[in-house]
């Protein structure tokens, strides 16, 4: 009998039965990656067990910020309104530092260019004045009371937002 890798060999049979129409090098090689795979497997599942909330709160700022690239990819900066480039930041009005709870506010982030959210620190001032115009007064208002509010995030919400912006990423790349 010939094997897939093109070696002739004699098949195992067990009470007249072939039961593998492998050769012996090949039934060893693929032992061995199914060993792999359920190695992968089970890393992957402790490396899950072992991560804490602070790994998870910057898994979701990763892809919060990628949705808001890609959500403003076709907007200006919102602090001088240069066209942005292919480099730019998720920039956050209140920071987060100062305000942890609107880390994750889409009213409060939107694309801005490296050197407004970099080196001239979100260039407040022209963001304050662009900021209204973009998401409306209304909005604006409710994010600057939002911003006294506490947010405390469980790891399960913190893992169902980073399932959310996945799923809104997919969504935003597929209709652009």
């Amino acid at each position: 009998m010939k094997c897939k890798c093109g070696k002739e060999f004699e098949p195992i049979k067990r009470n007249g039965i072939i039961v593998s129409k492998l050769c012996i090098s090949c039934v060893i090689e693929k032992s061995r990656a199914n060993k792999k795979k359920e190695w992968n497997k089970e890393k992957k599942k402790i490396k899950e067990s072992l991560k804490t909330k602070s790994d998870y709160l910057n898994e979701l700022q990763k892809v919060f910020n990628t949705f808001i690239r890609i959500r403003d990819k076709d907007k200006p900066c919102i602090s001088c309104e240069r066209p942005l480039t292919n480099k730019y930041d998720a920039g956050h009005y209140f920071s987060v530092g100062a305000y942890p709870n609107l880390r994750f506010n889409e009213l409060n982030v939107h694309g801005q260019c490296v050197h407004c959210n970099r080196h001239l620190h979100g260039n407040i001032s022209e963001y304050s004045i662009n900021l209204p115009k973009r998401i409306g007064i209304a909005n604006f208002e409710k994010l600057k009371q939002e911003r006294n509010t506490a947010l405390q995030l469980t790891i399960e919400e913190v893992k169902e937002l980073i399932v959310v912006y996945k799923k809104k990423n997919k969504e935003l790349n597929e209709n652009n």
